[in-house]
């Protein structure tokens, strides 16, 4: 991924192939950082609305793979791979997403978890190779709505782990500039 010294955000030159995403949750930051670490959990709140999850394998580590497929409301399976590249508990997370290991067409995302008071700030930043497949994920596969919804189910399930009410609906975005199973021995 292109960075600069701006902590890990890529540069200007990425500023047209990536999608930011935000979200305040209402819990502590080590757990929240666990529900995106450990199979059990990303089972349960992973993907957009209507959308569940297969866990193929999970292994949780730099280096490690997350091989699965997403299954659409409407019957479509998506074959999805992601590999870590960073694990920084309970800061950060980096990983390279494609529909397989050799995905050509993989992005990039970096993950930062940020304690803010009582709530978490989770910050997904995405950068795709090109701006051509940022612009196709935003417009034929609802990226940025897909990523809010995802975001939004994360916030609810840790709001059941805590019973905490207090989870704000204020996902943010910036696109600028826009021209369940889990098999067994991987419950992580």
């Amino acid at each position: 991924m292109t960075t600069n010294s701006s902590g890990g955000r890529p540069g200007r030159a990425a500023a047209d192939r990536e999608v930011v995403l935000s979200r305040a949750i209402g819990a502590p930051r080590e757990l929240v950082f666990e529900a995106f670490t450990q199979v059990r959990h990303l089972s349960r709140w992973w993907g957009p609305d209507g959308f569940t999850t297969t866990t193929r394998s999970f292994e949780f580590r730099v280096g490690g793979a997350w091989d699965f497929v997403m299954h659409g409301p409407d019957g479509t399976e998506y074959q999805e791979w992601i590999t870590w590249t960073e694990i920084v508990p309970p800061e950060r997370i980096a990983l390279v997403h494609g529909a397989s290991r050799d995905d050509p067409d993989a992005f990039e995302s970096v993950l930062t978890f940020e304690s803010a008071g009582e709530e978490t700030r989770i910050v997904m930043r995405t950068v795709f190779p090109t701006k051509e497949l940022r612009d196709e994920a935003v417009e034929k596969y609802h990226a940025v709505e897909g990523g809010e919804q995802t975001l939004r189910n994360l916030a609810a399930y840790v709001t059941e782990l805590t019973g905490n009410e207090t989870t704000r609906d204020e996902t943010t975005r910036d696109e600028t500039p826009r021209d369940e199973t889990t098999p067994k021995g991987a419950e992580g």
